[in-house]
């Protein structure tokens, strides 16, 4: 069946917004005056309002880019991510220095490639972000992976970085795909993720995830949380929290935020690739109610 742009734009709002759900309940979990480790516990909701951070801001540059054409324009995505960038949404320490790079007319791949000693980000930023993308190729994850790459390397050089977004993109198509159909098994899901992930620490995490059984907090033990706030690190577990919740968009975030860590991130990835699958009907209406408004920038429908 062939499916039109703005079915598949649709396909990419509905995970953005449940990407930007996620990214604000986890976000919480920061402040100090949320007692957040007892209440986390028994499902209890943060106060109002649920801030947003670097997660939903970059994901938010996708959509933009995506309003406007299929395929992801580098130079283009790298502009929107300048032009909103606000430091105190949360950013990395070294994206500081990226955007006075851009700012002062470097390039991005040169930008990119400077970063951590010429090395590139194996950070999480590239797979936190790339989830809408990965929905909107709802019928094609080989296409998926392929644009996750281009999104990636505007800000991650590393093969880790890279890696990590793909991984997540795939998921997201496959999550998006199988909707309307019983939601494969963790298991099945995983595998299907790794085909389409290259050689990396990345793959490897989540060839365990893949065949770990557990409770959440054990498996951000074996497979990490996001505390070094690298791809490897952060991945595995958060689309291992995806893949055994597909159906239950409030139960992938609970076991999400069992496992701590960089919880605003690891939440971003798993409610951005399971709302690819419920739709925004799956999310709660309370939980978009508490989460801060989204800027009336970002598109809701596509320019073609």
């Amino acid at each position: 069946m062939m499916i039109t742009r703005e079915e598949r734009f649709a396909k990419a709002l509905a995970s953005f917004e449940g990407l930007s759900i996620g990214d604000g309940l986890g976000e919480r979990f920061f402040w100090p005056e949320w007692d957040g480790g007892i209440k986390a516990a028994i499902g209890v909701l943060p106060p109002h309002p649920w801030w947003w951070t670097d997660d939903t801001a970059m994901a938010a540059s996708i959509i933009e880019v995506l309003a406007e054409s299929e395929n992801i324009d580098q130079d283009r995505l790298a502009g929107s991510f300048l032009a909103r960038y606000e430091p105190w949404r949360g950013y990395g320490n070294a994206m500081g220095g990226y955007f006075e790079a851009l700012s002062n007319q470097v390039h991005w791949p040169v930008a990119a490639g400077d970063l951590f000693g010429g090395t590139g980000s194996a950070g999480n930023g590239a797979a936190m972000r790339v989830a809408p993308l990965g929905a909107y190729w709802v019928d094609d994850p080989l296409r998926a992976a392929e644009q996750a790459v281009l999104s990636a390397e505007v800000t991650h050089a590393h093969p880790e970085g890279i890696a990590g977004a793909v991984a997540v993109a795939v998921a997201a198509s496959l999550a998006a795909s199988s909707q309307g159909s019983a939601a494969p098994g963790r298991t099945e899901f995983l595998d299907a993720v790794i085909e389409l992930v290259p050689g990396s620490k990345v793959r490897s995490g989540l060839e365990t995830a893949s065949s770990f059984r557990g409770l959440p907090g054990s498996a951000a033990g074996k497979l990490g949380n996001g505390s070094a706030c690298v791809a490897p690190d952060t991945v595995p577990f958060a689309l291992w929290c995806a893949a055994g919740n597909l159906d239950d968009f409030e139960k992938a975030l609970w076991a999400t935020v069992a496992g701590w860590g960089d919880v605003d991130t690891t939440c971003a990835i798993c409610g951005g690739v399971v709302a690819a699958r419920v739709g925004i009907d799956g999310i709660p209406a309370e939980w978009r109610r508490l989460r801060e408004p989204l800027p009336d920038w970002i598109p809701t429908t596509t320019s073609a």
